[in-house]
């Protein structure tokens, strides 16, 4: 296969990366011995801001909602509605079932909803409240009893009350004024203020994503999401405007954020190239998307369109948007990204923010193994047995013999007791063991 790398990104160093763990490491440990003190500390140290308390009271939540006009009040129900609509229609597609497989044998599927979910809403530079919607709508919906949300206050050390009020509308139980790898700790371990979790969700910063990985296990988290990524699959048909424009919304993201394009057309790379650096000039956010462009994006030229699809499913990229012709045809030969776009109206932006299907979704070539936040990341799915004599009676001859072979006398007993009331195996049953 022969690509060309017109525009190849800038490699993070080890030293940076070992730095960021070992940052996020001490946050983690400081929150576990300080609690809610180590959290004021790193609202004054990283934030500006000093806090006497971080839980939003309703008060706070009534405030903000009077400050906000009254079109975007009903941007906020729209989208809410249309996230809430989705994540039903994939809670109706997850069942329960009892089946008798052989006869006395009853095999079963429980669907049970997560106690206890923290939702993390990044704020920084820019008021996320649809990812308030993300993170909190499609728990809701799955059941949960109590979500948990953290977002950064602002300089005033207020929220901002667009991501407030958007928390409170999608369901949140409590609303916490902290942010960062902090609010993650006092997510997975508790404070005085923050009860801990058995799940946190939601995308973030560097920080965010680290302490997420760093507390996995001790909680469950839904995946380790951010920067945005972008990948746009295109050929010579494209709209080099539509491209630069798709680029650069997840590129103003994040300094750290990615967008790439992958095309066999070199005129179109070009041209994409050059509509980027005009978008840039007029761009009130370039001063960010333009570091995250010149250092991490990418712009990937093949020979082929299917070298060109090979090269995107090896890249398993959070969003891929499919501007070629017929791109609807080519959805099965598509296999790894977070959520797919086909077509040049398609924007990725759609989803972001209002047409439904979630945004929190796997970066760094996670989807290779994984698919985004959905109703299902809140709940179990776990398994019964009910079995009565006629089971045991088929069941347990087999299940003597295997765990006679292991050496698991303890099993072989729980097994042939219900079979024939004694411990040991019955002589015949050994006899055929050791003509095995």
């Amino acid at each position: 296969m022969m690509i060309n790398y017109i525009k190849k990104a800038v490699t993070q160093g080890k030293s940076e990366e070992q730095n960021l763990k070992d940052s996020v490491q001490s946050i983690i440990s400081n929150v576990i011995e300080k609690g809610d003190q180590a959290i004021f500390e790193y609202s004054k140290a990283f934030d500006s801001v000093e806090l006497d308390t971080i839980k939003v009271s309703a008060d706070s939540i009534d405030k903000a909602k009077k400050q906000l006009p009254l079109t975007l009040l009903e941007d906020m129900k729209f989208s809410i509605e249309r996230i809430k609509s989705f994540a039903e229609l994939q809670r109706n597609s997850i069942s329960e079932f009892e089946n008798e497989m052989i006869p006395g044998v009853f095999l079963g599927q429980k669907v049970i909803p997560i106690e206890s979910v923290g939702a993390y809403v990044p704020g920084g530079r820019y008021p996320l409240l649809s990812s308030a919607q993300m993170a909190i709508i499609p728990a809701k919906v799955a059941g949960v009893e109590k979500v948990q949300v953290c977002t950064p206050p602002m300089k005033n050390g207020e929220i901002h009350p667009a991501v407030l009020v958007a928390a409170s509308l999608s369901g949140a139980d409590e609303i916490f004024s902290v942010g960062g790898a902090q609010a993650i700790a006092a997510l997975a371990y508790g404070t005085e203020s923050i009860s801990p979790v058995n799940k946190i969700t939601g995308p973030g910063n560097r920080f965010v994503t680290e302490a997420k990985k760093q507390v996995h296990g001790k909680v469950g988290i839904d995946l380790l999401a951010g920067p945005s990524e972008v990948l746009v699959l295109a050929d010579e048909d494209a709209n080099p405007k539509y491209i630069a424009s798709d680029l650069l919304a997840q590129s103003e993201h994040d300094i750290h954020a990615q967008g790439i394009l992958v095309t066999n057309s070199e005129t179109l790379a070009l041209a994409v190239q050059s509509e980027i650096d005009q978008q840039l000039k007029t761009l009130p956010t370039a001063e960010v998307a333009r570091v995250s462009w010149e250092t991490r994006g990418q712009i990937i030229l093949t020979s082929t369109l299917d070298e060109a699809i090979e090269v995107t499913n090896d890249l398993a990229s959070e969003h891929l948007h499919v501007q070629i012709k017929d791109a609807a045809s080519y959805l099965n030969r598509l296999t790894n990204y977070g959520s797919l776009f086909l077509g040049e109206n398609a924007s990725v932006v759609y989803a972001d923010k209002v047409c439904g299907t979630n945004h929190i979704l796997p970066t760094n070539e996670a989807a290779k193994y994984t698919g985004g936040v959905w109703v299902g990341t809140f709940l179990k799915v776990v398994t019964y047995q009910r079995i009565e004599q006629a089971g045991i009676d088929v069941l347990a001859p087999h299940c003597v013999r295997q765990s006679y072979r292991e050496g698991l006398i303890g099993h072989l007993r729980s097994a042939n007791v219900r079979l024939t009331g004694e411990l040991d195996a019955e002589k015949e049953l050994l006899t055929s063991i050791s003509k095995f």
